[in-house]
């Protein structure tokens, strides 16, 4: 399981011109997903996203974590994040996940960062061509990845 982790001001998801998401500080984070993913990835991912200290501090150092500042989430499915691009120019998307596969690990995904965030957590809809506007403030974008627990 691969996240990439955007630190926002505010960020969005819109489909089919109405906005299915909205929120202010926060973080706005996609999701790929493989076939060999488990809730051991989600359980280990959940726990880095709401304890990375990558808020800042009243002396504007980054101390804080998303639990801390109490900020919101938004989660979007992005199979995009494991495209190979080895042969060619055009990207290979074999890796990512299926849908019988990709959704209920992702449904679990959010059902998990809500039980230990203590709130809803906002999403896009999987599959579905979405829009997404965000605000990075920073920038500050990490990404992490699961199996090489970077």
């Amino acid at each position: 399981m691969k996240i990439v982790i955007q630190r926002v001001s505010k960020a969005s998801v819109t489909i089919n011109q109405k906005k299915v998401a909205d929120i202010q500080k926060g973080l706005l984070i996609l999701l790929g997903i493989v076939d060999e993913d488990t809730q051991e990835d989600i359980n280990w991912l959940v726990r880095k996203v709401l304890n990375l200290r990558i808020f800042n501090d009243e002396n504007n150092v980054m101390n804080n974590s998303l639990l801390t500042v109490n900020g919101d989430v938004i989660v979007v499915s992005q199979f995009t994040l494991h495209a190979s691009t080895k042969k060619g120019n055009r990207p290979s998307y074999i890796k990512a996940a299926k849908p019988p596969v990709a959704i209920p690990l992702y449904e679990s995904f959010v059902n998990t960062l809500e039980t230990e965030l203590g709130k809803k957590v906002q999403t896009g809809e999987f599959g579905a061509d979405m829009k997404v506007e965000l605000l990075n403030d920073g920038p500050v974008t990490i990404i992490i990845d699961s199996k090489t627990k970077e």
